[in-house]
């Protein structure tokens, strides 16, 4: 447990507000844990890996996460903290009022307004099927029809507009509390809970027969599968789910005390993420192995595949409530640092209360997300794939992870490393760490090895790089 941290004087917002802190360093990095520990965890990444041949993909993203994640967060925290600003704010100080950087702010907070807007909708879906497992939906059904329900879900707009819903004011309620008695409460609260969960889930698949072979799956590299997409791909989710790009972690970093080791707090984060990812694999992979199941299934694997596997397990019903209650809790803190970007931007540039700020962007990014929430059944918007070729959900999905999130971490790392004031960025870093003969390292990992590594992501992301 760190130790207590006092209220900064008002903010230069105008709006005469203190600024909120977080209690102590472990309420930081429980609330930061909590926003790189999401869907991407527990959802994506176990059918990513599923796809990319196991743990050569693992390995490849463990390596990503050293070179390109653990930078650029720690790159954003020392921006958050030394400006105790939000993003347009922050780069505003640091480059100037007048700096067209003040853009790269600008992409940062509509990047998790867009991405909130979507990623409620799958969070709905968790939150659906933890009511599902609660009335035991596994109970007499055939493995296909226990598969089918997620395509009658899909496709049910009024069903998930409910969920989405509900999962926005959830959200919406937690931030309005504030720094300390809103995020970091509920940090305090959901993160134990979600790695006690994984923790009994991991406790139970030990005994299934497919136990062995998913850990072999999991952490012995089979480099024949691994093709140069499934390298991009890992370093590209390396990136989406340490929650970077979108200036997540630099607002969470605004709310640090100088005391703070940012070398230390960025690399328990990045560990603390690696790791549930690995126990995500370690839940999913015996259980498919145990019953046949092959491990590339795409995205259907935690919500079709694994329902299914469920079904044919003692217990089955008790593990499908924990499983999909682990999805929720993940999506929950998750959310909860995309809204903070938004709130705190709102808060900083024009002086509004906090119960002003998270209410009307919270609410505008529920109405924004509405077509997201439909775009599986018609309606709404029902005319967009034919005109762009996706439907609304997969277009702002495809336009924030492949395009909007890697220019942000693009323009941080150019930015860092070669705009803002050296001497200031190199004594925030050193500021309270135990490590700062590492500066120069960092520095020009930043410089360098980061940029050039995400514009290779970038162009394959946008096809323009065919591998």
């Amino acid at each position: 447990m760190g130790e207590p941290v006092s209220q900064t004087p008002p903010s230069e917002s105008g709006g005469g507000f203190k600024r909120g802190m977080w209690s102590s360093r472990t309420g930081f990095i429980l609330a930061a844990a909590g926003s790189a520990i999401g869907l991407g965890n527990i959802w994506k990444f176990p059918y990513i890996a599923g796809v990319n041949g196991g743990g050569a993909f693992v390995l490849i993203y463990l390596v990503a996460i050293v070179l390109v994640g653990y930078p650029i967060m720690l790159a954003e925290l020392v921006i958050g903290r030394n400006t105790q600003a939000s993003p347009v704010v922050a780069f505003g100080k640091l480059a100037g009022p007048e700096s067209k950087w003040k853009m790269l702010g600008w992409l940062g907070v509509l990047t998790g307004f867009i991405i909130l807007s979507y990623y409620s909708v799958v969070a709905g879906w968790a939150l659906n099927y933890v009511l599902m497992s609660v009335c035991d939906f596994l109970s007499n059904k055939s493995p296909e029809q226990i598969s089918s329900l997620f395509d009658k879900l899909y496709v049910a707009g009024d069903i998930n507009l409910f969920w989405h819903t509900l999962f926005m004011l959830l959200t919406i309620g937690i931030v309005f509390g504030g720094v300390k008695k809103g995020i970091e409460r509920w940090a305090r609260i959901l993160m134990p809970m979600l790695f006690l969960i994984m923790l009994i889930l991991v406790a139970r698949v030990v005994f299934l027969p497919g136990f062995v072979r998913g850990v072999s799956f999991v952490f012995a590299p089979n480099f024949d599968k691994l093709t140069a997409a499934g390298v991009l791909e890992a370093v590209g989710h390396a990136f989406f789910t340490l929650s970077l790009g979108m200036g997540a972690m630099l607002t969470y970093g605004s709310y640090l005390s100088k005391k703070t080791d940012l070398v230390k707090a960025s690399a328990v984060v990045c560990s603390l993420d690696l790791i549930i990812a690995l126990m995500s694999c370690l839940i999913i992979f015996p259980i498919v192995f145990s019953f046949g199941f092959e491990p590339d299934q795409g995205p259907g694997l935690v919500f079709k595949t694994i329902p299914v596997v469920l079904s044919q397990i003692a217990g089955g019903e008790l593990l499908a409530i924990l499983f999909f209650l682990l999805l929720a809790f993940a999506a929950l803190t998750s959310s909860i640092s995309l809204l903070e970007v938004v709130t705190s931007h709102f808060i900083d540039s024009f002086g509004w209360s906090r119960k002003k700020a998270t209410l009307i962007p919270g609410l505008l990014i529920l109405l924004f997300g509405i077509p997201s929430a439909l775009a599986g059944g018609g309606g709404l918007f029902s005319s967009w794939e034919s005109i762009v070729g996706k439907n609304f959900f997969d277009t702002v999905d495809y336009l924030a992870t492949n395009w909007m999130l890697p220019l942000g971490g693009i323009l941080i790392a150019i930015f860092i490393g070669w705009f803002a004031p050296l001497e200031r960025i190199k004594d925030e870093f050193q500021t309270g760490s135990k490590f700062k003969h590492i500066f120069i390292v960092w520095l020009w990992a930043i410089r360098v090895i980061v940029p050039i590594v995400m514009v290779v992501v970038l162009l394959y992301k946008v096809r323009i790089l065919d591998l």
